[in-house]
């Protein structure tokens, strides 16, 4: 421990402004600073520990988000008493949305502080969300679940939570368009296929058939991203059918 502690201390700031950074992060002085270390330490620096086990936040971005899920559950299960189980993962799922994690770790600026061999401008937006859930994890390890419970509430659970607007959130519209096709038993399909034209980086696009007619068309920079995008479009030109 003593040897990973030097290798991670080495590169780290000096003259406690780590410290100084967690502390106005967390709101409350860390104990051991390691655990925070290593949710900032990305994989690229290839550190192992003296097991040989490889040293990066990825470990703690599992524990983080098993975390988060777990006390944004409880709160959830004890703020909607009459919401079935369906109900409450949807609800849950809202709230640690990638994209929603994303945005608080970019609140915060946790990519600042992050150590690595690859330029961070290279680095995809989930970078942000994970390091959230890897610090989540740290605190976890360093304040227990007491610490990790209010450092949720405060970043996360009052300042965004509120039942009525999650509700109206649409997490997926293809699984709304879905649903919907389904319950309606109308007959729909996603076809995708490969549209890069002009551009360098490959692009899929999808025509949306419903009973078959076109509905909609759109193309990104992946399929998932292609078939959302054109449900999205869809969900609005029959807004007033599926709602």
């Amino acid at each position: 421990m003593g040897v990973l502690r030097n290798i991670l201390n080495s590169r780290s700031d000096k003259g406690g402004n780590f410290f100084s950074v967690l502390y106005k992060i967390l709101g409350f002085k860390p104990k051991n600073i390691l655990h925070y270390r290593k949710a900032f330490t990305h994989r690229s620096l290839n550190i192992k520990d003296e097991k040989g086990n490889a040293v990066s936040f990825e470990r703690l971005e599992f524990l983080g988000d098993a975390m988060l899920s777990a006390v944004i559950a409880s709160h959830l299960f004890k703020a909607v008493p009459g919401g079935n189980e369906g109900y409450l993962t949807k609800m849950r799922s809202k709230v640690v949305s990638r994209k929603h994690l994303n945005e608080l770790g970019k609140d915060l600026k946790l990519i600042d502080h992050v150590q690595t061999n690859i330029p961070k401008d290279q680095f995809g937006a989930n970078i942000h969300g994970n390091l959230f859930e890897a610090l989540i994890g740290a605190i976890y390890l360093d304040r227990g679940y007491k610490y990790c419970k209010r450092f949720i509430y405060e970043r996360v659970i009052d300042p965004y939570v509120d039942i009525e607007q999650l509700e109206g959130q649409v997490i997926s519209y293809k699984s709304l368009f879905i649903e919907w096709c389904q319950k309606e038993k109308r007959e729909f399909d996603f076809e995708v296929y490969e549209d890069t034209g002009n551009d360098e980086i490959k692009h899929f696009a999808v025509k949306l058939r419903l009973d078959d007619k076109v509905v909609a068309k759109a193309r990104a920079t992946s399929k998932k991203k292609a078939e959302e995008k054109t449900a999205k479009r869809a969900y609005y030109a029959l807004q007033n059918k599926i709602t």
